[in-house]
């Protein structure tokens, strides 16, 4: 009698291909200073990227250009063009011909009646959501979650002693993603709805048990490399619901909704908040904690997900000398 065959090992999908574009991120000019000298200073590069979904043109986003292809992937995250990561074949990036070419699986359900009602956003480099997003926020479950404000101190105070572009360029936004007091990754932007959606994408391309460096994948460092599942086992998206967002910019309401999104329940700015962020906000019970920077914030929403430690808010805070490191 002969043996049985072998059963056929299940077939997983596979994560997009993704190129690894490079860009300069600055740009040298010639200014004068109040004293009437010339001098040389570094200004952040801005470049158009024009995003093509199946050889159709769908948007162009002005963007710095440190991580095009996740920028590209979260952007499509987070305005719900796409359901999942496996939805994607590969995204490739030209920065000759300033094209993000996306190739999906088996295309985009109404694409044209989707993209149809585009609203402009307010902030640096002006957003874009495409109309029914608000729709959105009714289906959103946000996980419980607690942040201590020792943890949160610790946020702030990673974000001080970072090496960025804004240090050096300024003009540009920052956009972090926490779990606790550590750092995950660290993206910087134009715009903060750039910096978002890149994070939104990274967050799609690893899983909470790859080993992450705490700023591989910020824009001196480049990015890092998803987790590899050729090998075998479903590739699980990274969980939203134990991280911290954090932003330069102010939490509008499109910072708020793409947040919860993303699933994570916490957002930190160090500037604050506009009125339908906080609405929004509000309805979510996401929290989002303002003004943060040193000892000093204001929660604008969701307190019962902050446990509050005053006594911290009398400790001093260790200045940074010049280059970010802690002064001795």
């Amino acid at each position: 009698m002969a043996s049985p065959s072998p059963a056929t090992p299940p077939v997983f999908p596979a994560l997009p291909r993704l190129t690894q574009a490079q860009a300069p991120l600055t740009h040298q000019v010639e200014v004068v200073n109040e004293f009437g000298e010339r001098e040389h200073v570094q200004i952040p590069a801005e470049r158009p990227l024009t995003i093509y979904v199946d050889k159709r043109e769908l948007v162009t986003l002005m963007t710095l250009g440190a991580q095009p292809e996740l920028l590209v992937l979260g952007y499509l995250r987070n305005q719900r063009l796409v359901e999942s990561v496996f939805d994607i074949e590969s995204i490739t990036v030209d920065w000759e011909v300033h094209a993000a070419a996306v190739r999906t699986r088996h295309g985009i359900a109404r694409i044209e009646e989707r993209t149809a009602s585009k609203v402009v956003t307010t902030g640096c480099g002006q957003g874009s959501v495409f109309g029914g997003l608000m729709d959105e926020v009714d289906r959103i479950t946000l996980p419980e979650a607690r942040l201590t404000q020792g943890e949160l101190y610790g946020i702030v105070n990673a974000i001080r002693l970072k090496e960025t572009t804004y240090k050096s360029a300024g003009s540009v936004h920052g956009c972090a993603l926490f779990q606790g007091e550590k750092l995950l990754t660290f993206v910087e932007d134009v715009g903060r709805h750039n910096a978002i959606d890149t994070i939104a994408g990274w967050m799609w391309m690893h899983t909470d048990g790859s080993t992450l460096e705490s700023d591989a994948s910020s824009a001196h460092s480049g990015p890092t490399q998803p987790l590899d599942v050729s090998a075998g086992g479903l590739h699980s998206p990274m969980s939203g619901a134990d991280k911290v967002f954090y932003t330069t910019g102010r939490l509008t309401s499109e910072m708020v909704i793409k947040s919860a999104q993303m699933g994570v329940p916490i957002v930190v700015s160090r500037s604050g908040m506009t009125q339908m962020g906080h609405a929004v906000a509000q309805q979510l019970g996401l929290c989002a904690i303002g003004r943060a920077t040193n000892r000093r914030f204001v929660c604008y929403s969701g307190a019962d997900r902050l446990v509050l430690q005053p006594q911290l808010a009398l400790s001093p805070v260790v200045p940074v000398a010049k280059g970010g490191a802690p002064a001795d």
